[in-house]
């Protein structure tokens, strides 16, 4: 079976508190930059990119993440919470992604900034079209469904490698993300929501056909 046949489903979920004079120096250095990226608030897009240049230097870090981060499961890729801004600014979470293990197509709740730590990822991304061929953006609440005539249609393919760094917002947020290489892959996550109360920061699941 191939990576994107296998089971697409949201992660195990972890989280792990420390108190702050337990988070490791390396670690700190990171929370306090993404906080200084965070702190000037506006536009959703800027955001994303000053904090893609906060995270984008600390991802040759060896000693980054503590052991707990780096767990995976067995049955399906593992967010482990590292950190989340006490005023739900932001969060911090560690995807630990064995061989195979994906994400369904999905956009999010908010920005987003990913950076390969080890491994690499594979990515689709996609847009969501009518039955007129036009580019269709859900409203907040609205599933998307099949019978209205919406198909997936596929905008780039590319492989995320250890060491880059992206940043998004939505809409034009949505895409397909699998481990496709033979060890574990991890990739660090920073989201503008609260992760820990919200569990995840998947708004919804695209299961439509691909045009």
């Amino acid at each position: 079976m191939s990576a994107q046949e296998t089971s697409a489903v949201r992660p195990e979920s972890a989280r792990h508190d420390r108190a702050p004079q337990d988070v490791p120096p390396s670690l700190r250095r990171l929370i306090d930059e993404i906080r200084e990226a965070v702190a000037p608030g506006g536009d959703a897009a800027q955001t994303s990119r000053r904090v893609t240049r906060a995270l984008e230097h600390h991802l040759a870090v060896p000693d980054l993440l503590p052991a707990e981060a780096r767990v995976a499961d067995p049955e399906r890729y593992r967010q482990n919470i590292v950190h989340v801004e006490p005023d739900g600014s932001f969060s911090i979470v560690a995807l630990v992604w064995l061989p195979g293990q994906q994400t369904p197509v999905h956009d999010h709740i908010s920005w987003c900034v990913v950076g390969v730590y080890e491994g690499e990822e594979a990515e689709i991304r996609y847009r969501v079209e009518d039955a007129e061929g036009s580019e269709v953006h859900l409203a907040d609440g609205q599933m998307p469904d099949p019978e209205d005539g919406l198909r997936l249609v596929r905008t780039a393919e590319v492989t995320n490698p250890n060491g880059s760094a992206d940043g998004f917002a939505p809409p034009g947020d949505l895409h397909r993300v699998w481990n496709a290489g033979e060890g574990t892959a991890i990739s660090i996550h920073v989201y503008g929501a609260d992760i820990r109360e919200l569990g995840s920061s998947i708004r919804r699941t695209y299961d439509l056909p691909e045009r």
